[in-house]
Parts: C-alpha cells; sequence; structure tokens
C-alpha cells in the first residue's frame, strides 16, 4: 500500500467512526419524546427542499464553487437555521459528501506525501481548537464572524473572476521554512473552516504563494477538509451546536450530488454562476452585519423551513 491508498484508507476509517457517532447521536435523538425546541435534537426526515440543497451546493463545491457561502445563503433567505448554530450545521452536514468528494479527486493529482499529511493535520488541529470556541459563541459573535467570513469568501471568487490570484511555480511539495508557513497557514484556516470559511479558495492561495504547483491544491485541500471535518463536526455534535434535520439533509443529497458532479457532469461552464453566487454572498454578509449591529436579528426559528 503506497502512502496516498495508505491516506485514502484513514480517511474511510475516520469517516466510518464520524458516521458511527453520528449515527448513535441520531438515534438518541429520536428517542427523546416529541422535537422540542432544540434544533439538535429534532430527528424528524429532512424535508425535499433541505435534501435538494444538499445536492445542489455539493454539486458546485465538486466543480470549484464551494458549499459553505451558498449554503448560508439559502439558510438566510429561508430563515432555515438560527444563525448561532450556522457553523455547526455547516460542517455537520457537509462532512461526509466532502470526504465523498476527496475519495474521488485525491488519488489521481499528485502531490509531495510530507507536504500532504502535515497540512492535513495542522488543519484538522485548527478545527478541534476552533470548534470548541466557536460552539461557545453569542448569537452576535457568530453574525459578526459568518458575516465577515463571506466577504471575504465573495472576495475571494471575486479575485479569481478577473484571475488576480497568485500563479503559484511547479514544486508539487515545501521544506523548511515555507514547510513551517504552509502549516501555520492551514492551521489557522481550519480553525476559520468552524466559522463557514470554506478552506478551498484560500489554500489554493497559500500553496500558490510558496510556489507549488496550484494543481497540488486540490489533494490538500480536499484531504484537509475530509480529515478536518469530522473532527469539528463532532465537537459540534457533542456541544449540540447544530440542526440535526438540516444536516442530514445536506448530508443525504449532497453525496449524490458530488457523483453527480464527478462521474457525469466533470465540468460546466460556472462564469455566470460565480457572479450570481458573488451578488447574494455579499447581500447575506452584508444582512448578517446588520443584524448584529442592531441588534435586530430574527428570532430563532421553531422548525426548520418546510419546502
Amino acid at each position: 500500500m503506497n502512502p496516498i491508498q495508505a491516506l485514502l484508507a484513514a480517511m474511510v476509517a475516520l469517516s466510518a467512526v464520524y458516521a458511527s457517532l453520528w449515527g448513535r447521536a441520531v438515534m438518541a435523538a429520536r428517542r427523546l419524546t416529541g422535537r422540542g425546541d432544540d434544533p439538535s435534537t429534532d430527528a424528524r426526515m429532512p424535508t425535499a427542499f433541505q435534501i435538494g440543497l444538499g445536492a445542489v451546493t455539493n454539486f458546485l463545491d465538486s466543480l470549484g464553487i464551494g458549499s459553505f457561502a451558498t449554503t448560508t445563503s439559502v439558510f438566510r433567505f429561508k430563515k432555515m437555521v438560527p444563525d448561532r448554530i450556522i457553523p455547526g450545521t455547516l460542517n455537520v452536514g457537509h462532512t461526509v459528501p466532502t470526504a465523498v468528494e476527496a475519495l474521488v479527486y485525491m488519488s489521481i493529482i499528485p502531490v509531495d506525501v510530507l507536504t500532504l499529511v502535515s497540512m492535513i493535520a495542522a488543519s484538522m488541529a485548527g478545527a478541534w481548537l476552533g470548534a470548541g470556541v466557536v460552539a461557545h459563541w453569542s448569537r452576535r459573535k457568530v453574525q459578526i464572524g459568518m458575516g465577515l467570513a463571506l466577504l471575504a469568501a465573495a472576495t475571494l471568487m471575486l479575485l479569481s473572476q478577473y484571475h488576480w490570484l497568485p500563479g503559484g511555480g511547479v514544486e508539487l511539495g515545501v521544506r523548511g521554512t515555507k514547510l513551517a508557513i504552509a502549516l501555520g497557514g492551514n492551521f489557522a484556516l481550519g480553525a476559520l473552516m468552524t466559522l463557514g470559511i470554506g478552506l478551498y479558495a484560500p489554500c489554493m492561495i497559500l500553496v500558490s504563494l510558496l510556489g507549488m504547483n496550484p494543481k497540488a491544491a486540490f489533494p490538500i485541500m480536499m484531504g484537509s477538509c475530509a480529515f478536518l471535518m469530522p473532527v469539528g463536526s463532532l465537537r459540534f455534535i457533542r456541544e449540540r451546536s447544530y440542526s440535526l434535520r438540516v444536516a442530514l439533509g445536506l448530508t443525504l443529497g449532497g453525496i449524490p450530488g458530488v457523483l453527480l458532479a464527478a462521474y457525469i457532469v466533470k465540468e460546466l461552464p460556472l462564469y455566470w454562476v460565480t457572479w450570481l453566487v458573488i451578488v447574494v454572498v455579499v447581500y447575506t454578509a452584508v444582512s448578517m452585519l446588520l443584524s448584529a449591529r442592531t441588534g435586530d436579528a430574527a428570532a430563532p426559528a421553531a422548525a426548520p423551513a418546510e419546502a
């Protein structure tokens, strides 16, 4: 077994452990009498809209648009999830589809093994720390953090549209000081991902700035997400800082969405779709920041919006 195969096997094992532990949490929630007012114990079957949202956002994620910013925009527009638990719902709901995505793409793009493994480990450490902090944040702190995160995501998409991101070099890995910078950067990105900042675009920039081949970013960023998301998500689940029903919908729809993009569609002209996403994400970011500023954020919905 070569190192990449061993890494993929470890990712499958971690994903299986995550699915098992989340499954126990779901079963425990189902045993509770009534749904109550706690989204983390609402174990009803997701609506068709929630499943469809998982399919569309993970389909776009596989094609390079990203899933966190688009999902957050729909959450806010439909009032599906209280603002305070959006980060946890994003991470828990998108974890399994991201692992499927990584399995599909990681084995076909070459990268230096030491760089890959160490950056993945750094992102996992950051996610564990970040989830523990964000899970206890107030609604206002989450609104401010996610508003700024969404503006950062929109800026990165805008830079990508105009091809203003760094071009990178030809190396497939780094050593010494550059490796230390890579580890520190991915640690920070892992922590920020628990707040709802997608890792893909910032990781691509980090890799390119270090002089690596931008293609090497794909196994790094996909592998980082596939390993860090179960780590962070289990902490959100333990702290009951997420919407169980909505997260189930994202997962159930996300897996076929990834497979459709990877094996059937493979590539789409996404120029105008990206512009639409930028507009929607900026609107969502501004609305979150205004809600945090005025203290007039909508009260948490009693139940996720029905389709």
